[in-house]
């Protein structure tokens, strides 16, 4: 390909335009106004975990540990055991459903030593999780 074929572009950064005096917005003001903005959600989960878009992926930190992400992490573990999901080690769906009734077997264990303990929230979180485990686990079961 020769010079000639090759195209180029010309980027005006002057603050005043040719024809006024008036100011015009530099290109990097304008390109920042269309870039869509983080949503709350996402700036409190940038906050909560400290991650920035930059961060690679291994080293974000660990979300908070509560007692919701505790029982969306076992419930995460039995849909794997339940062949719901993918196991994120092998990228493979493998049924366990023996540490499946485990995993639902200690939800319920949870449920029962915190009753009364646990906020309106919590106990919403946990009734539907188990609720949802033990449909599946009965359909994997037939």
């Amino acid at each position: 390909m020769s010079d000639e074929e090759k195209g180029f572009t010309i980027k005006d950064r002057r603050m005043f335009s040719e024809d006024s005096q008036e100011p015009q917005e530099s290109e990097d003001k304008l390109e920042k106004e269309a870039q869509p903005e983080s949503t709350p959600a996402d700036t409190d989960a940038q906050q909560q975990t400290g991650a920035s878009e930059d961060t690679p992926a291994d080293e974000l930190p660990l979300p908070t540990v509560n007692f919701s992400t505790f029982v969306i992490s076992l419930n995460a573990s039995a849909l794997v055991h339940l062949g719901a999901i993918e196991d994120p080690t092998t990228g493979g769906k493998i049924k366990n459903l023996p540490m499946a009734k485990q995993t639902i077997d200690m939800l319920s264990m949870l449920q029962e030593k915190t009753q009364g303990n646990l906020t309106t929230e919590e106990e919403n979180i946990l009734k539907s999780v188990l609720y949802d485990l033990r449909i599946l686990y009965v359909k994997e079961k037939e």
